[in-house]
C-alpha cells in the first residue's frame, strides 16, 4: 500500500510541475518584451483661444487622445482641411498657419521638431522669438507658441522610434499666458516694419528661400 501511495504521490507531483515551469517562462517572456519595447516621441499641445466657446474654432481637433504620425510626414496646422490634418476653423487663420517637422539631430540619437511659420499674414511667436514667413527654428522641449489670440503650450516627451511620432492635443480652459498682449492677426504692410512685442533672445530663427503658398 505504501509503495502504491508513493507512486501516486510521485505521479501527482510530476503533473503539478509543468504548469509552474510554463508560468515562469511566460513571465520571463513578457518581461523581456517589456524591456525591448520601443518608446515613441510624443508632442503634447494644449490650445487656448479667448473665444473658443463662442466660435468653436477647435471643433475639428481630436482632443484627449494620442494620434500616430509617420516620421516622414509634416504636421500642418491651418484653415485648409485639404492640406492641414490639424484644422483650425477660423477665417483669420491662414490656409497653412505653421508646420512641424520631426527629425533626428546629426550624430545624435535625440529626436526634435522644427517649427516653421507658413503664414504671410501673421508673425509666429515661439518662446519670445518672432518668426516671419518661412522662418523656422528648433522647437524647445517645452515652450509657448502664439499667433493672434491663439496660445499653444507645447511639450515634447522623448522617445526612440524612428518610424513615427505621436501627438496629444488638449484644450485649456484658462489663458496659458496671463496679462500679455499678443500681436493681432492683421496683414503686414509690404514696406512696413513690424516691431516684436517679444524681443528675440538666443538663437535667431533661420530664414529660408522657398516658393510656398500660405
Amino acid at each position: 500500500m505504501s509503495g502504491k501511495a508513493g507512486r501516486k504521490a510521485d505521479e501527482g507531483g510530476g503533473r503539478s510541475r509543468p504548469p509552474t515551469v510554463l508560468r515562469t517562462h511566460f513571465i520571463m517572456t513578457s518581461f523581456e518584451e517589456a524591456e525591448t519595447e520601443e518608446t515613441v516621441t510624443c508632442l503634447h499641445m494644449t490650445f487656448y483661444h479667448p473665444c473658443q466657446e463662442e466660435k468653436m474654432m477647435f471643433r475639428c481637433l481630436n482632443f484627449c487622445r494620442r494620434e500616430k504620425v509617420r516620421a516622414d510626414e509634416m504636421a500642418k496646422f491651418g484653415r485648409d482641411s485639404s492640406i492641414c490634418h490639424y484644422n483650425l476653423m477660423d477665417t483669420r487663420v491662414s490656409r497653412i498657419q505653421f508646420s512641424l517637422q520631426f527629425y533626428r539631430k546629426l550624430n545624435s540619437s535625440e529626436f526634435c521638431f522644427e517649427i516653421k511659420n507658413m503664414s504671410k499674414k501673421t508673425k509666429l511667436i515661439v518662446d519670445q522669438k518672432e518668426l516671419g514667413y518661412l522662418n523656422k527654428i528648433d522647437l524647445p522641449s517645452k515652450c509657448i507658441i502664439c499667433f493672434g489670440d491663439y496660445q499653444i503650450l507645447a511639450q515634447i516627451q522623448e522617445g526612440e522610434s524612428m518610424d513615427y511620432f505621436e501627438t496629444r492635443l488638449d484644450l485649456a480652459e484658462v489663458p496659458i499666458l496671463q496679462d500679455r498682449r499678443l500681436p493681432s492677426m492683421q496683414p503686414i504692410q509690404e514696406n512696413g516694419i513690424s516691431s516684436s512685442l517679444f524681443p528675440s533672445q538666443g538663437k535667431s530663427p533661420i530664414e529660408i528661400d522657398e516658393n510656398e503658398s500660405c
